[in-house]
């Protein structure tokens, strides 16, 4: 488990190229490059102008390296009148894997989520990521096994909005 002490810390306009490069490693290691689109610029844009999403940045104590990262916003649940926190991204570098950081990350978002009084926190999980399921089982989250997700990608909201 974790022996160094992380800190996790909100990410700063100037650390966009360090963001950028993690979503990109997360991409690659979803087996969903293709569906990796975006730029730095757009991404700056998104967290630092519009404020779309929040953004952590995990280091170990001591070091400047960045080993993982987070990124979350707000959504709504009309069940329970009160938005929630989603957990869009969390990523670990492999070699710093099992080491606690991931749990601790959730704990540090679930915090934020308290704070805000959120209703619930929730995030996706590709099936086959049996490592990730296991660590979400033992802090007790529950999977939603009877929903499914559906998505637009960009063109096809266009020609659906465009009545094609």
């Amino acid at each position: 488990m974790q022996t160094t002490k992380l800190i996790i810390s909100p990410a700063r306009p100037e650390e966009t190229p360090v963001i950028y490069d993690f979503i990109h490693q997360m991409a690659i290691y979803e087996k969903c490059e293709e569906d990796f689109v975006t730029d730095e610029e757009t991404l700056y844009s998104s967290l630092f102008v519009q404020h779309a999403a929040e953004c952590l940045l995990l280091r170990e104590e001591g070091c400047e390296s960045v080993i993982g990262f987070a990124v979350f916003f707000h959504n709504f649940s009309t069940f329970v009148g009160r938005r929630g926190l989603y957990v869009e991204e969390l990523f670990i570098i492999p070699e710093k894997r099992g080491m606690g950081y991931g749990t601790a990350t959730l704990r540090h978002l679930a915090k934020i989520a308290v704070e805000r009084n959120c209703g619930r926190m929730e995030w996706i999980c590709i099936d086959w990521n049996l490592p990730a399921l296991s660590v979400y089982r033992a802090i007790g989250a529950i999977p939603m096994d009877e929903w499914t997700i559906q998505r637009m990608n960009e063109q096809t909201l266009k020609q659906f909005a465009q009545g094609e």
